[in-house]
């Protein structure tokens, strides 16, 4: 993995993430839902999904498409004059122990930096895919247990304090997402989460 050294800034949560991620899902969905690629979800994702959570000022949102080259095919233009451009990233990190086809872990992905509209990564995923199941689970199980967030958030601004490489921030943090995966899949059993249930 290439480094890159950009500078890893994590802040205390803002209350006004979760306002601020709606309206840019429904941003997303007033400039693309005309387009002729079927939008199954599109939600926020990620630490600034949940409340009380430390996190890079950086909107993760997920759609969730049924045919992902073709989501590339359509999406690429208007994200483009919304300041997104494509990653060449096209798959997610498989969790630790788990033996499966990366292929079932692919995406698209696009980001916006220095735009007039919010940072954001924009993660384009199949529908039931594990990937898109995994996102919203780590954000619900941490949504449904507060006590939790402490101390994740404080080992991300402990670990961006201590790397300057955004790659090897990833690779560091993947493993402990591996372990909240863990208990979190015991916690969907338990009580019968399913993706797009109940939450928004």
């Amino acid at each position: 993995m290439a480094a890159d050294t950009q500078h890893i800034v994590v802040v205390a949560h803002d209350p006004a993430w979760q306002a601020g991620g709606l309206a840019l899902a429904a941003e997303l969905r007033s400039e693309l839902a005309p387009l002729p690629v079927h939008i199954e979800h599109i939600e926020h994702i990620g630490s600034t999904a949940i409340p009380g959570m430390a996190a890079k000022p950086v909107f993760d949102l997920q759609i969730t498409v049924t045919d992902l080259a073709e989501a590339e095919r359509a999406f690429d233009q208007p994200l483009a004059a919304m300041g997104f451009r494509r990653s060449p990233y096209q798959h997610d990190h498989v969790p630790a122990g788990l033996d499966d086809d990366p292929e079932r872990w692919t995406k698209r992905l696009w980001s916006r930096r220095s735009h007039a509209g919010a940072d954001c990564n924009l993660h384009v995923r199949l529908l039931g895919s594990p990937n898109e199941r995994l996102a919203l689970l780590f954000r619900d199980w941490f949504r449904a247990h507060p006590e939790a967030v402490p101390a994740y958030a404080q080992f991300k601004t402990l670990l961006a304090g201590a790397v300057g490489d955004i790659g090897v921030y990833a690779d560091i943090k993947d493993p402990v997402v591996d372990l909240v995966i863990t208990v979190a899949n015991s916690w969907a059993a338990e009580t019968g989460w399913a993706p797009h249930g109940t939450t928004s």
